[in-house]
């Protein structure tokens, strides 16, 4: 006991240091708003050194940002992911990174937090956006009963991290009385965006909201929004509205505080811990470790940018080119789903993406593409 109080003691006088973990995007607009954010919570911690870093894509990439807090004179760093749910990115690989980085310096002490989740602030803050766009600022029960919503995800081969959208979904839709709603996702699974927005645009509903549940802006934004007015396009007399995406509300940094907090003080429930679950995957074999995410590289070729644009998304494939990567995560087992990915072919997506497609599949949404424009 004496130890242990002796340990905490010295921990607890350590410097502190906090650093937002992001994965990074080709987008320079979505690298600033993270960096906005940062600013926000350097405001709520103004005695307290604070750094951002990024997976990939953009600079500062973490061990930069690790670095800076080093030189600060920073003695326990509470790393946080910047992330709405825990996929891959934030269940593997910033752990990998933290822990690779915290074995290289000795004496370090690295406390690591969970994802935004689905805290109530940043349901309000999604709320407040659906809201934005109706141009209301309170509604009453009833009045959205006419109207239905669309929450877009972002799209992962993890399970429980679709499931956390489809929660979401549905906690909004009974707080703002929606008359139906659907979840459609970004990438990687089902149903897409296109599809779900065809689809759901059958039920006969004259107002539609489509609300995508990101951070910040990018590609898959960009996309989104191209998607609706497609479909726009072919009804007239629906009226779509499109919600922005959550950025640096002050609903959204106040839960990256909490969240810093939790992170420091250690409290964190075994099924919420991250970083412990991590450890225990990695000692069973059940994960692989990417070093090569703490590597920043900048992108050379201007019209790979506007081409890849998957890449926004949690990584599900192969990499053998020099886009980024060099890392490979097994083939998301429902990639043929009529719903889902393949229904993106063609459409700008990656060629590392377009890869995991068997040929057969590429062929026969090919021919229905080119049915659908010939009729």
């Amino acid at each position: 006991m004496k130890r242990f109080r002796k340990k905490f003691r010295r921990y607890r006088d350590l410097k502190k240091g906090i650093m937002i973990c992001g994965h990074g995007s080709r987008s320079k607009s979505a690298e600033k708003e993270f960096g906005l954010l940062a600013k926000g919570l350097k405001n709520k911690f103004p005695e307290t050194p604070v750094e951002h870093g990024f997976l990939e894509y953009s600079a500062p990439n973490i061990h930069m940002g690790l670095d800076s807090l080093i030189a600060q004179g920073v003695e326990h760093i509470i790393a946080v992911p910047g992330m709405l749910f825990a996929a891959t990115h934030a269940k593997n690989d910033i752990p990998s990174v933290l822990l690779t980085y915290q074995k290289k310096h000795q004496g370090l002490k690295i406390s690591y937090g969970r994802e935004l989740a689905l805290h109530s602030e940043m349901i309000t803050a999604f709320q407040s956006r659906i809201l934005e766009c109706l141009g209301l600022d309170h509604i009453h029960n009833g009045d959205l009963y006419d109207t239905m919503l669309v929450v877009v995800g972002r799209g992962t081969s993890d399970t429980y991290a679709n499931a956390e959208a489809a929660k979401l979904t549905r906690i909004v839709t009974e707080n703002l009385g929606f008359g139906w709603s659907e979840t459609v996702y970004s990438g990687v699974t089902f149903p897409s965006v296109g599809q779900g927005l065809e689809i759901a645009s059958r039920l006969g509903y004259k107002k539609v909201v489509v609300a995508p549940y990101f951070l910040f802006s990018g590609k898959l934004i960009d996309r989104i929004y191209n998607y609706v007015d497609r479909v726009s396009e072919t009804l007239p007399d629906v009226t779509f509205y499109k919600a922005h995406y959550l950025a640096d509300q002050d609903h959204v940094i106040n839960t990256f505080v909490e969240r810093i907090y939790e992170a420091e003080n250690g409290n964190l429930t075994e099924d919420l811990d991250l970083m412990s679950s991590f450890q225990k995957r990695l000692k069973l074999g059940q994960v692989d470790i990417h070093h090569h995410h703490a590597e920043y590289q900048p992108i050379i070729d201007p019209e790979d940018e506007e081409n890849l644009l998957s890449h926004d998304h949690d990584h599900d494939h192969d990499h053998d080119h020099d886009h980024d990567h060099d890392h490979s995560h097994g083939v998301y087992k429902h990639i043929a789903h009529p719903n889902g990915p393949r229904t993106m072919i063609d459409q700008g997506v990656c060629c590392c993406f377009m890869s995991q497609f068997p040929e057969q599949v590429i062929e026969e949404e090919r021919l229905i593409i080119k049915t659908r424009t010939s009729s």
